[in-house]
C-alpha cells in the first residue's frame, strides 16, 4: 500500500509527464529553425572605422565556412556607394546626396577625424602594417561570397538610386535580413 507521500510523489511524476507531453506536442507544430554556420550582421554606421572592422570581419568568417551576409541600412549604405547622382531627385533628396559620402573613400572616421586627415592617417597606417584597404576587404568579401544587401527602405528615404551602388549588390527589405540573421550562429549590429 503506498503513502501518503508517495502518492503525491506519483500524482507530481505524473502532472510532470503530461505537462512534458504538452510541450513535446507544442514543439512538434511549430519547429525551430535549425542554427547554421552562418554571420548575419546589419552595418548601420556609415564611419570608415566601422566599415573596416564590418569587412574584415565578414571576410574571417567566410574564410572559415561560415555562410555570410551584411545588411547595410542607413548611413551604412556610404560603404557600399560608387558615387553621388542629382539628376532626378526632389530637393531633400538633393540634400542627402550632398551631405552624404559618395563612396567608402570618402567616409570619415568615427572618432579623431579631424575633417577626413584622421581617415587618411588610418588609411596609411593599414598600408604600413600591410593591412588591405577597406575597398580591397570588400572586393574579397565579394570574392568569398559574402551576400551583401542594401535596405530598400533606408535607399528609399535617402533618395539613393541603383546607379549609386557598387554591382553585384542584392536590395531587400527587413525580412530578408532576419531570414539570414534567424538561422545564425553569429548575429553582429555594427
Amino acid at each position: 500500500m503506498l503513502t501518503t507521500n508517495e502518492t503525491l510523489d506519483t500524482t507530481a511524476l505524473l502532472d510532470r509527464i503530461a505537462a512534458l507531453e504538452a510541450r513535446v506536442a507544442e514543439m512538434e507544430q511549430h519547429p525551430n529553425q535549425t542554427i547554421e554556420d552562418r554571420l548575419a550582421m546589419v552595418v548601420f554606421s556609415g564611419d570608415l572605422d566601422k566599415a573596416i572592422a564590418a569587412l574584415i570581419i565578414a571576410t574571417g568568417a567566410a574564410s572559415m565556412g561560415l555562410e555570410t551576409s551584411i545588411f547595410f541600412t542607413f548611413w551604412g549604405i556610404s560603404a557600399v556607394k560608387k558615387q553621388k547622382t542629382f539628376t532626378g531627385k526632389d530637393l531633400l533628396e538633393q540634400g542627402f546626396t550632398a551631405m552624404l559620402p559618395g563612396k567608402l573613400g570618402e567616409t570619415g572616421l568615427s572618432q579623431m577625424n579631424f575633417f577626413g586627415a584622421g581617415a587618411q592617417i588610418m588609411r596609411g597606417l593599414m598600408r604600413k602594417h600591410e593591412v588591405s584597404s577597406p575597398e580591397e576587404l570588400f572586393e574579397m568579401a565579394q570574392e568569398l561570397g559574402v551576400r551583401m544587401v542594401v535596405c530598400d527602405m533606408s535607399r528609399e528615404l535617402l533618395g539613393i538610386r541603383d546607379e549609386e551602388l557598387i554591382d553585384g549588390l542584392e536590395t531587400g527589405g527587413v525580412a530578408t535580413f532576419l531570414g539570414d540573421a534567424a538561422r545564425s550562429k553569429v548575429t553582429l549590429f555594427i
